[in-house]
């Protein structure tokens, strides 16, 4: 369902910064009918799939009920496990950040209850625990329920089927009569409703229907990967199999924009979609994705509505998503018109929980999968190189070179030199830098034992002094300063020398597409995976606007102005 924005729902302007910087665009269909009414005070029954979203649902009234001046307990969120406390918790002060004093502490077994009792005496407004605990903490009298103006049950039913509903009713009775209460569960059992008619003042119910689950024909796998790690492991599956048309769902804006930029600088053709891209864009964007001059289109949910191409091989989840309706949403562009497709999330530390959610709403197993390592990919990136070698031989769809290949051979070079070599030129034109990732260093790390490692000491006294060693080299950027003419403006290009680009390719270009006056263009530097050029600032936006859709060695590319090193 489309669901209005954040603005929309009497939001107070410091959640409404909090999300903004967050990224997030649109609530989901539980957070748009549940927040309206809780701002009014009134109860809440919230009948929802576990990871739809539900926790901000009930996160943002309760910090809009807050006042941060006061330092007691206002807000009480109780949860079936530690886990899920910690996981509420974090992101009550992710959403609370633009709130200064505001405290909020989980409170849970299985930790010291020092710290607890620290934080609740300290003026803890909101407190998010296990029932047990407490329960543990309001008969020692360390937490004081007497001026809690809202109440949320978190996962009832699963609080219930845990063994808490005497904890429950100790706790809930303890608390004011007037206080307000939200309800969420995944199911209206017999037990949530004796909840709702002892401790409910009348509540609304508000529940999303699940929807479609996913398909057979798609293949559903996830990798562990932590966010610094993401893009090279794309890079790695990509590679392995490349996709004729791939989608990479993100969570957020700002994860679409660096996943874009991350894989364009690695000269892959990918563009984005996200709620600022204007229509005209967005259509452009779409035009090209059809047309396949575009091959990975990086999104949002909301911005891949109504998208409805047959032809996408792949669906990565770059960002779990916290709804598991999103995930089906999202796998359901692949595998359509009776082909097969394939899906990948990337998920780590906690987010397995988030998975394990999906896994109970579709009910299909996602197996976890290795990352590729670095040998696999170009052991299969030379496999793609000789399957299309060989079906160009086999059709004599190309030309002869004669008179090139003699005169090499006129040289004293071989044939299968001559062959070895340009094979090694193909590779490296279409070949990728990877980078280590953390599942590459781990076996590294185990074969050397810490007693064969040189001391500390040692190694120092084995450099010699700092002065013998020259000054320390600076390869804090890929990129020094390069001088820069004025008047003139240094766009980036995303095709370099691992492509095969020459800088009078670039040139070329673009005169050729532009209609630049003669001499106008100012350094081209080359670099391996990009370009940097110098043009009159005059001329910027010409060229941005007429090198769009233009190739360079028979390579889609990015053309921006250029930002220089991050």
């Amino acid at each position: 369902m489309d669901t209005p924005p954040f603005s929309e729902l009497g939001l107070p302007d410091t959640l409404l910064a909090a999300i903004e910087t967050l990224g997030y665009e649109r609530p989901s269909p539980i957070q748009a009918m549940s927040i309206p009414p809780a701002l009014l005070g009134k109860d809440i029954l919230g009948l929802s799939a576990t990871g739809s979203g539900k926790t901000a649902a009930f996160t943002l009234p309760a910090l809009a009920k807050l006042d941060v001046r006061e330092l007691h307990p206002q807000v009480l969120i109780l949860c079936p496990t530690r886990e899920l406390a910690v996981q509420v918790c974090e992101e009550v002060h992710r959403l609370g950040a633009k709130m200064p004093g505001l405290h909020a502490t989980p409170v849970y077994g299985g930790a010291p209850i020092d710290r607890q009792l620290r934080a609740l005496r300290s003026g803890a407004q909101l407190v998010v625990g296990t029932p047990g605990r407490l329960l543990d903490h309001l008969r020692r009298g360390s937490f004081d329920p007497s001026r809690i103006k809202m109440a949320v049950l978190d996962e009832a039913d699963r609080m219930l089927d845990m063994g808490f509903k005497d904890e429950m009713d100790e706790l809930l009775a303890a608390l004011p009569p007037e206080r307000q209460t939200l309800f969420f569960s995944a199911t209206m059992n017999p037990g949530v409703s004796r909840l709702i008619q002892k401790f409910g003042n009348n509540p609304e119910k508000v529940e999303i229907l699940q929807k479609a689950k996913t398909v057979s024909t798609i293949e559903q796998s996830y990798f562990e990967v932590r966010q610094r790690s993401k893009v090279e492991v794309l890079s790695r599956i990509l590679d392995m199999n490349p996709p004729r048309l791939g989608i990479i769902f993100c969570n957020t804006k700002r994860s679409v924009d660096e996943c874009t930029e991350d894989l364009v600088n690695r000269g892959y053709a990918a563009d984005r979609l996200h709620g600022d891209i204007t229509q005209q864009m967005r259509e452009r964007t779409l035009k090209r994705f059809r047309e396949g001059a575009v091959e990975l289109l990086v999104a949002t949910d909301v911005a891949a509505r109504g998208l409805d191409i047959d032809e996408i091989d792949i669906v990565f989840n770059y960002d779990i998503p916290t709804d598991p309706e999103d995930y089906v949403h999202r796998i359901g562009r692949t595998g359509r018109a009776g082909r097969s497709g394939r899906a990948v999330s990337f998920v780590f530390g906690r987010e397995i929980y988030r998975l394990q959610s999906i896994e109970r709403y579709t009910r299909h197993v996602i197996k976890r999968e290795r990352i590729p390592s670095v040998e696999q990919v170009e052991g299969r990136r030379a496999d793609i190189i000789f399957e299309e070698l060989k079906e160009r031989l086999e059709s004599g769809k190309f030309d002869a070179y004669q008179d090139n290949i003699d005169r090499l051979l006129e040289q004293g070079h071989t044939p299968t030199d001559i062959a070895g070599a340009l094979v090694t030129m193909i590779r490296e034109a279409s070949g990728r830098e990877g980078s280590v990732i953390d599942e590459d260093r781990e076996p590294e790390r185990r074969e050397r034992p810490r007693e064969d490692r040189p001391q500390r000491d040692e190694r120092r006294d084995d450099r010699g002094p700092r002065d013998d060693r020259g000054p320390r080299p600076d390869n804090r950027f890929e990129r020094g300063p390069i001088p820069q003419e004025q008047g003139m403006v240094r766009l980036f290009l995303s095709l370099g020398k691992t492509h095969g680009v020459m800088a009078k390719e670039i040139v070329g270009m673009l005169y050729r597409e532009v209609g630049l006056p003669d001499g106008c263009l100012g350094r081209i530097t080359l670099f391996p995976k990009h370009s940097l050029v110098d043009v009159p600032e005059y001329l910027v936006q010409q060229v941005l606007d007429k090198t769009r859709n233009s190739r360079l060695r028979g390579r889609p590319f990015r053309i921006d102005v250029d930002r220089g090193p991050n």
